[in-house]
């Protein structure tokens, strides 16, 4: 476990040993350090990949003239969602679809209305704009004789009762279905495979819903996030390194609705930026990214990026 109070640069030993925080009781978790760990150990070459392409962004968070490669000053990102339904309540209304696609455009643009409430001594490194945009492509549904789904991808392939994803390297590709053991969702990070890419969302998390505190859409912020190579704010590990440099260090991750300026308990006490998409707080209390995040995020869609096939004409 990493327990030093700096923030340092990504190995593979770091990765391999990443732990996950343990969600209290009564909370939900979302899952994608846990897929990314057994991802790690299906897959022997993954972590010389994400090695690769943490070499590859570590320079561009330093050197924001080289975003000026963004084509249009915005990435548009088409979204093929995959309904994966057992039954009437799980098969989303459009609507509902719509509703998720304009979260993601107003929390990627900066334009979400709770974006007022950042605290004035985190305002100098809120990111505004990401200049990341989505574009609702396709709705592809299918009633499954699975009545729920873990995150082993099944949901992602026919043989497991899902959807194979639609031309992942030029489209991101969202599930929505149920699933068990109390996940809002998981994502796959930049460097795994094309036929696993994507993002899955439990079908009542997904955009506007009833879920109360999870009923905002913000948990496909938090894994889009981690689709463009965002870790946790806290690091998965006490004292983490998120490789961000302007996120504060985080005891480890944060739930409900902390009071605004609540500190580590690391050394020199830094206040927690628990209203972070990155953390795991209730979707009312989180409502913004770093600076830094978004140069992490822009990195991946450069010329040699894991996602700059998403940047071509």
């Amino acid at each position: 476990m990493i327990t030093s109070c700096t923030k340092g640069s990504f190995s593979e030993e770091e990765n391999a040993s990443l732990s996950s925080s343990t969600p209290t009781l009564n909370h939900r978790s979302r899952a994608a350090q846990e897929v990314l760990q057994q991802q790690l150990t299906d897959d022997p070459t993954l972590a010389s990949r994400m090695e690769a392409i943490e070499q590859f962004t570590s320079p561009y968070q330093q050197d924001l003239p080289a975003f000026k490669l963004l084509k249009n000053g915005n990435i548009e990102i088409p979204v093929v969602v995959n309904v994966v339904y057992n039954n009437e309540a799980e098969n989303i209304f459009l609507s509902q679809i719509k509703s998720q696609i304009d979260i993601l455009n107003a929390d990627y643009s900066g334009t979400n209305k709770d974006i007022s409430q950042v605290p004035s001594y985190f305002v100098p490194v809120k990111a505004g704009d990401v200049h990341v945009r989505f574009k609702l492509d396709t709705v592809i549904r299918v009633l499954s004789k699975k009545t729920s789904f873990g995150t082993n991808d099944g949901v992602k392939k026919i043989a497991g009762g899902g959807i194979t994803p639609t031309d992942p390297e030029t489209k991101l590709n969202m599930w929505t279905c149920n699933l068990s053991n109390g996940i809002l969702g998981y994502a796959q990070f930049p460097g795994g495979k094309p036929a696993t890419d994507g993002v899955v969302i439990l079908y009542n998390a997904f955009g506007i819903t009833n879920l109360f505190p999870y009923n905002l859409g913000r948990t496909a912020t938090h894994e889009v996030g981690h689709w463009l190579n965002l870790r946790h704010i806290w690091g998965d590990a006490q004292f983490g390194d998120d490789f961000v440099g302007d996120t504060p260090l985080h005891t480890g991750a944060n739930f409900g609705c902390p009071a605004s300026g609540a500190r580590s308990s690391c050394s020199g006490s830094p206040v927690m930026m628990t209203m972070n998409y990155m953390d795991y707080t209730d979707h009312l209390c989180m409502y913004m990214f770093s600076a830094g995040q978004k140069s992490r995020m822009n990195a991946t869609f450069v010329a040699g990026g894991p996602r700059n096939s998403f940047a071509q004409p």
